[in-house]
């Protein structure tokens, strides 16, 4: 009986990491700057490896946007990437402002990301 309980702890700690939830949450920027003239109308993109999981609402002419959406993806797993894109939404075709990729990790976990076009996205994410 021995000999069984480090394969069931194995297949128990596979499951537990098959079944996690990534959860993003309490998205906010501080100094954002948009590349025309004017005040950034700020939204983020969010991707999980290769899966979209949404975009917040657009927040018009605000350098320091906070966004109440939150984005879950289930069975997320460890050491995966997690990649947001902060834009200014234009008429014409919309600016990328920046992209924060994270790969990440188990527990809650709060980040900033300074974006290449000016200003920083801050972010809280919890994996389990």
């Amino acid at each position: 009986m021995a000999s069984c309980s480090p394969l069931l702890l194995l297949v128990l700690c596979a499951l537990t990491v098959a079944e996690a939830q990534l959860k993003l949450f309490n998205l906010r920027a501080s100094k954002l700057d948009s590349s025309f003239l004017g005040t950034p109308d700020g939204y983020v993109k969010v991707f999980y490896g290769s899966t979209t999981l949404g975009e917040t609402s657009v927040h018009d002419n605000d350098r320091n946007p906070w966004w109440e959406e939150e984005f879950t993806h289930f069975n997320a797993r460890e050491n995966e990437v997690m990649r947001l894109e902060v834009y200014d939404e234009d008429f014409w075709s919309d600016d990328l402002l920046g992209v924060c990729r994270r790969q990440i990790k188990l527990g809650t976990h709060e980040h900033e990301c300074v974006l290449e076009e000016g200003g920083t996205l801050h972010y809280t994410y919890s994996l389990g």
